[in-house]
């Protein structure tokens, strides 16, 4: 549910929810009511009583304006039909007696009557037969001059109490219900936000002490979702960026030790040399060629070395821009076989060339750039061929996307617990730690994944190794 929806309902059921409760204490008091008055308690009731009420005691009234209608029977019957629907009394008093009255009433109770009409401002009810009447008193005179007195008992009417006391019950019912719905959606919206954000505080707090590894879960509204899984994406960046950091802090180790060992064997051959020069140990000019020989070509490696590890840090940063043009496979490799081919030859080592496609295909490369490639994994052959006659056949084949070049030896082959490794920089296998910088395969790597093609490497035991390359079609 998004925030601003449930901020909606909230603010909505805080006064749609007192209203409805509300309501039924109101139609529950209805009910109660409606046992005990019966059908007093009705709107047509009411109306009624309040006309009756409005008829008799109005100045303008019929027997206001002609006293004497009074003492037509016809009317005393009316009269106490109108008086029979609010159950109410009257009694007419002329000259101190009593002329007319709806119910026998005593002397007693017609000076009680009388007594409450005197104090009518102050509205005192009278008590009659256990029946609390309101007294009206109306003067009247008369014709012939003579005075009187009509006394109109209303009885107490209950339900106008009652409803006060209904529209009282039904007002505190709002407020409280409306007060405690309140408190109860304020605790429930709060909550929904206050927990997730409980959660990412902990969550916070725990990757500042360096847990990377306590995970954000989603949970809350939409929009507290949305931070939770942005917050979770942070975490899951950061982590790999720290654990990135620490690799690149490994390979920086690994780099400065790998140059101190390849370079301190060189370093030391040289060393050992030049002071054997000094020393006169070369005491004939053959023997001092051959030692210079040897300065030259441990200079070379040296030199050698740091070439590529200069171009390998410079692919490894993505500076070396690729200058890529679309070539015919065959011809290239062709090319290139031709190239490498007399450098084979001096070790003893011949190259076969399959082509198993079925017509011209075409890809994108940087040819400088492939040929370091072809050149490391030919060098990395020559250097571990350990049979007399060695051999490496190129196999050109395709697939539904891509050109797949093989390269095939017949050596000493490459251990499987060394095969997932043989392109990392530096990684060389003890026996022959010795033989060139470990970086060869390494940068054959790199410029493969900046054609976006994929190398890798096949064992065949005893029988030799191959390295695979794919290249997508152009």
């Amino acid at each position: 549910m998004k925030l601003k929806t449930r901020l909606i309902l909230a603010n909505a059921s805080t006064v749609i929810i007192p209203i409805i409760i509300t309501v039924l204490v109101a139609l529950a008091a209805f009910f109660v009511f409606g046992k005990l008055f019966g059908s007093r308690i009705s709107y047509e009731h009411q109306q009624k009583l309040s006309m009756i009420k409005v008829e008799l005691i109005n100045e303008t009234g019929t027997w206001q304006r002609n006293p004497e209608v009074l003492e037509e029977e016809s009317y005393q019957k009316y009269l106490l039909e109108q008086l029979a629907e609010i159950h109410g009394e009257l009694v007419l008093i002329e000259d101190d007696e009593v002329r007319f009255s709806s119910k026998k009433f005593s002397k007693i109770e017609v000076a009680k009557i009388l007594a409450a009409g005197e104090m009518q401002g102050r509205k005192e009810p009278v008590i009659i037969d256990n029946i609390s009447y309101s007294v009206f008193v109306m003067d009247l005179t008369y014709k012939d001059g003579s005075q009187g007195i009509m006394l109109l008992l209303m009885p107490e009417d209950r339900w106008e109490t009652s409803f006060m006391g209904l529209l009282i019950l039904v007002s505190v019912s709002f407020i409280i219900t409306f007060a405690l719905t309140n408190i109860v959606v304020s605790y429930q919206f709060s909550r929904s936000i206050i927990k997730p954000l409980q959660t990412l505080q902990r969550a916070a707090a725990e990757i500042a002490k360096g847990n990377l590894d306590y995970s954000i879960v989603e949970e809350g509204d939409q929009e507290i979702q949305a931070l939770c899984r942005d917050l979770e994406l942070m975490r899951v960046k950061l982590k790999d960026s720290v654990h990135t950091q620490l690799k690149y802090e490994d390979n920086r180790k690994l780099l400065v030790s790998s140059i101190s060992h390849d370079l301190k064997t060189p370093v030391t051959s040289i060393k050992g040399y030049v002071e054997g020069i000094l020393d006169g140990i070369a005491s004939n000019p053959e023997k001092m060629e051959r030692y210079l020989n040897t300065i030259a070509l441990k200079a070379h490696q040296i030199d050698q070395m740091i070439d590529d590890l200069l171009l390998y840090a410079k692919l490894d940063l993505n500076q070396i821009p690729f200058d890529f043009e679309i070539i015919d496979i065959e011809d290239y490799l062709l090319n290139c076989i031709v190239e490498n081919e007399p450098e084979l030859e001096r070790n003893y080592i011949k190259i076969f060339f399959i082509n198993e496609l079925e017509q011209k295909r075409y890809v994108l490369i940087d040819q400088e750039r492939m040929k370091r490639v072809m050149m490391n994994i030919l060098d990395n052959s020559r250097k571990y061929m350990s049979k007399g006659q060695g051999e490496i056949h190129i196999f050109l084949r395709e697939t539904v996307a891509s050109i797949i070049v093989e390269f095939r030896d017949n050596g000493s082959g490459v251990k499987e617990a060394d095969l997932p490794h043989i392109f990392d920089r530096f990684y060389r296998s003890d026996a022959t730690r010795s033989k060139g910088s470990g970086l060869g395969l390494a940068i054959a790597k790199q410029i493969i994944e900046g054609h976006n093609g994929i190398v890798w490497a096949v064992s065949h035991g005893k029988e030799g190794t191959s390295i695979m390359i794919s290249l997508r079609k152009s």
